[in-house]
């Protein structure tokens, strides 16, 4: 399934609106935590990006319809001395998904990523989320370690509010 992949402007209405829908459709899903957002933050998130310095999104459209989104936030890897790329979500429509729009998206924010002069992508993904890890692996990632005798990274969280 060929789809066309473009970054969002965060300014444009209809774009601040897909890529509020798309992150509550992927918060509504199991793999998203299976609730809904609040619908201040489902008005509000694409404005709001667009406060994040170096944040970018990709939205990916099928027969005009918005299927996939990524959040990506631009960091900076202190062992490479460059910056990275942090891949923070990645959205496909339920019903269209095993089809390369993951792949496709992927390959624009690998696209943003190189023409910034970054050094790295990073992700995380829930252990039985299988369907991802395949989607991911097809991209070229893998797990990350320093050193296989203290084995792979984990993604910690401590809430503050």
């Amino acid at each position: 399934m060929q789809s066309d992949v473009i970054i969002a402007d965060y300014h444009n209405p209809q774009h601040q609106a897909i890529i509020g829908e798309l992150m509550n459709h992927y918060a509504s899903d199991p793999m998203g935590g299976g609730e809904p957002l609040p619908q201040a933050i489902i008005d509000q998130l694409g404005q709001k990006l667009a406060e994040v310095p170096n944040a970018f999104s990709v939205i990916a459209f099928h027969d005009n319809r918005a299927v996939g989104l990524i959040n990506a936030m631009q960091g900076f890897s202190t062992f490479k001395c460059k910056p990275l790329i942090n891949i923070h979500d990645v959205v496909v429509r339920s019903d269209v998904r095993s089809r390369g729009i993951g792949q496709q998206m992927m390959a624009k924010v690998e696209q943003v990523a190189r023409e910034r002069g970054c050094c790295k992508l990073t992700l995380e993904v829930l252990e039985g989320n299988t369907l991802a890890q395949a989607s991911y692996r097809k991209s070229g990632f893998a797990g990350y370690e320093l050193d296989p005798e203290m084995g792979n990274a984990m993604f910690w969280q401590k809430f503050l509010d």
